[in-house]
């Protein structure tokens, strides 16, 4: 069954009811001592390890939508369960991460969040519901209904000129072999450069809608790795419903249900304000990769 709007604005209304459940659950053990484990098969530390928060709150999600995949026939695909590879077979399924930003959760800086999406089986998202529990920020989007922070339409100004830009980073890309020679590249173009280098995916993401003119990216590599499906679901259909732009760095939607993994490695990510940063992005990877 193809969602309709009433079916999509149900859908919504629940994803947004179990991210605000999980955020609040996430700040109330914010400062308690945690068990941490680690995962097997990431390329990080950010992708590695998960605590028993993590697990909760993927408990508190699951008890909300799980009733919606028997009632409209959903896949399901969550971060800290395997996948049942039925995201293949159903027309649409969740993507959900139940707390993206582990790493700065452990260390009681801002960045993690909640983060759940509808995705058809040809990767479109069709939902995205991200919640910040350090700011309590909700944003979420459906797909040709707009983008919406706490509930109120939004629609972020894209920025423009060559004054200043943000570079939102992932935690450790600072000790990468190409960030000295990425910074210098925005550098010769412009002349102020704020670094944002806190948070996960998500929160990532996010930033770049928050500190415009502003951009986030995963260089594609060979190696398995680059963050998954569940780190950009979500705000894929946030920037969808906006005037920034997501996509790979062959300028194409992401692949969001990439049939021989759940990592996005191949082709990498894109976030940004405008166009003119998602070419500048491109021509900087090109630039490198000619070294």
């Amino acid at each position: 069954m193809k969602p309709g709007k009433t079916e999509l604005d149900q859908l919504c209304k629940i994803a947004i009811e179990a991210a605000l459940k999980a955020g609040h659950t996430i700040s109330e053990n914010r400062d308690r001592k945690l068990d941490i484990k680690n995962k097997a098969g990431a390329d990080s530390l950010a992708a590695q390890v998960v605590t028993e928060v993590d697990l909760l709150s993927q408990d508190i999600i699951l008890k909300h939508i799980l009733p919606t995949c028997k009632e409209f026939d959903l896949a399901l695909l969550t971060e800290e369960s395997a996948d049942d590879k039925s995201r293949f077979e159903k027309d649409y399924f969740w993507c959900i991460d139940p707390m993206d930003g582990t790493l700065p959760f452990i260390k009681s800086s801002p960045g993690f969040s909640v983060s759940i999406a509808l995705v058809s089986k040809s990767g479109e998202p069709l939902i995205g519901v991200v919640f910040d529990p350090v700011k309590k920020t909700l944003y979420h989007a459906i797909k040709g209904q707009g983008a919406f922070r706490n509930n109120e339409k939004w629609r972020p100004e894209t920025g423009g000129g060559n004054k200043g830009i943000t570079l939102v980073i992932d935690p450790g890309f600072s000790k990468h072999k190409w960030f000295n020679a990425t910074l210098e590249s925005f550098k010769s173009t412009y002349k102020k450069i704020q670094l944002i280098e806190l948070g996960g995916a998500v929160m990532n993401a996010c930033w770049v809608l928050e500190n415009q003119p502003a951009v986030y990216f995963k260089f594609p590599k060979k190696e398995q790795g680059g963050g998954s499906l569940w780190d950009f679901a979500a705000t894929a259909c946030i920037f969808n419903e906006t005037s920034a732009i997501v996509c790979d760095f062959f300028g194409n939607p992401l692949d969001l249900n990439r049939t021989d993994s759940s990592f996005m490695n191949h082709k990498g990510v894109i976030y940004a304000s405008n166009p003119k940063l998602v070419n500048e992005v491109k021509e900087i990877l090109k630039q490198l990769l000619q070294r």
